[in-house]
């Protein structure tokens, strides 16, 4: 028992350290695309700048607003923490101290309730701009949640398992990208989607809404928001190296390096994206999933449904 839980805690840790140097990550890659250099002030090329951060945030005083909710002002950023790292437990590995047999609707009842940490954040800091920023990102995680649950009905028809891992191990000859290779493009446009990333980022459209509905943090407050995003990012680029990619699958062989690869390369691309492209309108952003990707995930699903059912039985 002691040994899970002390695997658990260096695990946990791990992670945050993952998701600490993934900001440098991107800080680097974007500078790099804008011709520039990053952060390179504090240490060797800068390396030690995540600890930096984390150490100004953590040692600065917890300010409230005159005007905020108290209690759900301060649980609002705990709450989307503890949810974030909660999907890293879907980590489908073998060796794991916790086997989910039913790891997809916990992966969806999980991401479905982090729009309350965010409407929390929005409502309990209450300002007008942290009020808008929230709704407006409610709106699209919600909007892209029905996507999302859409598209990952495709590879339980095709496998027949809620497993991620039984869903890892089907995909030992050929990977469902392959397959599906539009269903995969409109699930890593839905991650980007769901994380409120760039192009997507509207929670936090500093012309509109200054720094959306995290404008009232500061301190521990920013920091907790600001790992469970950058937690939600990683572990997106996780379950669509998984899904679609074979997770630790690579020509015949095993690997968690192929695995981590994978997981970086699709952490990177959420990167890419957002130096590439400018801020799309929230208009289009809602054609495109209740117009674009719902009709086109129905068309496709029962294809495949259709397909499965011929082959099975």
């Amino acid at each position: 028992m002691y040994i899970s839980i002390i695997s658990t805690v260096f695990a946990y840790i791990c992670i945050l350290l993952a998701v600490a140097f993934f900001t440098l990550l991107e800080r680097k890659g974007l500078s790099y695309i804008q011709i520039r250099k990053g952060p390179n002030k504090v240490g060797f090329m800068g390396l030690p700048q995540p600890l930096a951060d984390a150490a100004k945030l953590l040692t600065k005083e917890i300010a409230k607003p005159t005007m905020a909710n108290y209690s759900p002002y301060f649980i609002a950023p705990v709450f989307s923490f503890i949810l974030a790292l909660l999907l890293w437990q879907l980590y489908p590995t073998l060796y794991s101290c916790s086997y989910f047999k039913w790891g997809v609707l916990f992966f969806l009842c999980v991401s479905g309730m982090n729009v309350y940490g965010t409407l929390l954040a929005g409502w309990a800091s209450n300002s007008k701009y942290a009020l808008l920023g929230s709704l407006r990102a409610i709106a699209q995680t919600i909007s892209y949640e029905v996507s999302m649950a859409l598209i990952l009905l495709f590879p339980l028809f095709l496998v027949g398992s809620f497993s991620f891992i039984e869903i890892k191990e089907s995909q030992e000859f050929i990977w469902l990208a392959f397959l599906m290779i539009p269903v995969s493009l409109m699930w890593f446009v839905t991650c980007i989607a769901e994380t409120n990333r760039a192009p997507f980022d509207f929670a936090e459209g500093e012309s509109e809404l200054v720094s959306g509905f995290n404008i009232e943090y500061g301190a521990a407050g920013f920091a907790l928001i600001f790992l469970a995003e950058y937690a939600n990012i990683l572990v997106m680029s996780l379950f669509s190296a998984l899904l679609f990619f074979g997770g630790s699958s690579m020509v015949f062989i095993e690997s968690d390096l192929a695995f981590m690869f994978k997981v970086l390369f699709f952490a990177f691309a959420f990167i890419w994206v957002r130096g590439s492209y400018p801020r799309f309108r929230y208009d289009l952003l809602m054609n495109l999933t209740w117009k674009g990707f719902l009709p086109a995930a129905l068309s496709f699903l029962l294809l495949v449904a259709g397909l499965s059912s011929f082959l099975y039985y």
